[in-house]
């Protein structure tokens, strides 16, 4: 029986993790639970799967999450250092990360540092920090298991291939609800378009970074990471129908692909038990539905901040962090109505142009890089409304 430390319960990843936990109870168990602010949810989920502790991020809902559980024999924290606290609990052998944004590093560090396995949802870990993060993973022995969809087939595809020398990754992206709509037309897009994925269901901030392709730049540089690559042998594919999850060429021009039903389930559902794959019940693909598979090349002229994450991660440093920082204000202010679609890229890449330089970030770096480069989008924000 496996004990989960499920980060982010109350989001996308983590309510669909919960639903491959209810179909295999024999094989998982809830340890911990944690979530943001949600606490109707947080508190639904504490009674179906019994766990040993819950932690609300949001110390102002601490009040309202014991009262609402003072009934069950569960413990109930609040706070980040909390959560940070909680994935290195003994009984612990899995943390899933799929907190959103920034706010999964320390936790994530957290529990590589005890050892636990990290099923990693949360992208902007190894966008951040990916150099401090694999490092400490290889000096703790704790395996990082990619969640990602893509990332997941990534790995799928290398599955029984560890020796042999990779070519390249072809990182499939759908293209977002925008792939076919001019310059001039992104201009005047609003939340609500934005907000509606043509194949995936995500959270708000994860869709607005898709529709900008952001999302595809965060996951190239967690590729890098993942799978030890120099940016130069990845390459970003649209391919609309999200059916061929991502590929890999070898040296010998031989390419492995993994394809599916877009459906988050799978790739949580590997990461949980590799090496061993699950019975399921979700869909399965019927290639008779599909006439054709397209293919092709991103506009980075229309999708800036497809080239941003480029070329941030050939800077190195601590740029991928200031990227980061700017994305995660600029999506915050989008989803207000405070800035416009074409706008969130200006700001970010002038954050990125007056941000400080660190070629050789500590963890207190990124730490304080978070924090100037957030102040300077926001400023920006402002400026540019």
């Amino acid at each position: 029986m496996r004990q989960l430390a499920i980060l982010g319960s109350t989001g996308s990843i983590g309510t669909q993790a919960l639903e491959v936990v209810c179909e295999h109870p024999d094989l998982f168990e809830v340890y911990a639970l944690t979530a943001n602010n949600n606490v109707d949810l947080l508190v639904e989920q504490a009674h179906r799967y019994l766990p040993e502790v819950v932690v609300i991020a949001n110390e102002k809902k601490y009040p309202e999450l014991k009262e609402a559980l003072e009934d069950l024999p569960v413990k109930v924290w609040a706070g980040a250092d909390a959560i940070s606290q909680v994935v290195q609990m003994e009984p612990v052998d899995m943390v899933l990360a799929a907190m959103v944004g920034y706010s999964g590093l320390h936790p994530t560090i957290s529990a590589i540092r005890a050892g636990k396995a990290i099923a990693l949802a949360n992208k902007e870990t190894l966008v951040v920090a990916g150099e401090l993060v694999t490092s400490l993973a290889k000096t703790y022995g704790a395996p990082i298991l990619p969640v990602d969809s893509e990332h997941s087939a990534i790995f799928q595809c290398l599955a029984g291939e560890w020796d042999n020398p990779v070519e390249k990754v072809l990182l499939t992206a759908s293209g977002g609800p925008f792939r076919t709509k001019t310059r001039e037309e992104l201009a005047t897009v609003t939340k609500a378009q934005a907000l509606k994925h043509p194949n995936w269901t995500m959270g708000d901030k994860v869709t607005i970074d898709s529709a900008t392709m952001m999302n595809k730049g965060f996951e190239m540089i967690e590729a890098k990471w993942l799978f030890n690559l120099a940016p130069e042998q990845i390459q970003v594919i649209v391919h609309p129908q999200s059916v061929i999850h991502s590929m890999v060429q070898f040296e010998d021009g031989a390419v492995m692909a993994q394809m599916g039903v877009p459906d988050m389930k799978l790739p949580i559902a590997y990461a949980f038990s590799y090496p061993q794959r699950l019975k399921n019940r979700t869909a399965r693909l019927d290639f008779r539905h599909y006439n054709s598979l397209t293919f092709e090349e991103p506009d980075m002229q229309r999708f800036r901040n497809l080239a941003f994450a480029f070329d941030a991660v050939r800077k190195g440093g601590n740029m991928p962090c200031i990227l980061n920082a700017a994305n995660e204000i600029v999506v915050a202010a989008f989803l207000q109505d405070r800035t416009g679609f074409l706008r969130m890229s200006d700001i970010i890449e002038e954050t990125m142009r007056k941000a400080p330089f660190i070629p050789k970030p500590s963890y207190e770096d990124y730490v304080q890089t978070d924090a100037e480069a957030r102040k300077i989008a926001a400023e920006l924000t402002i400026k540019l409304q």
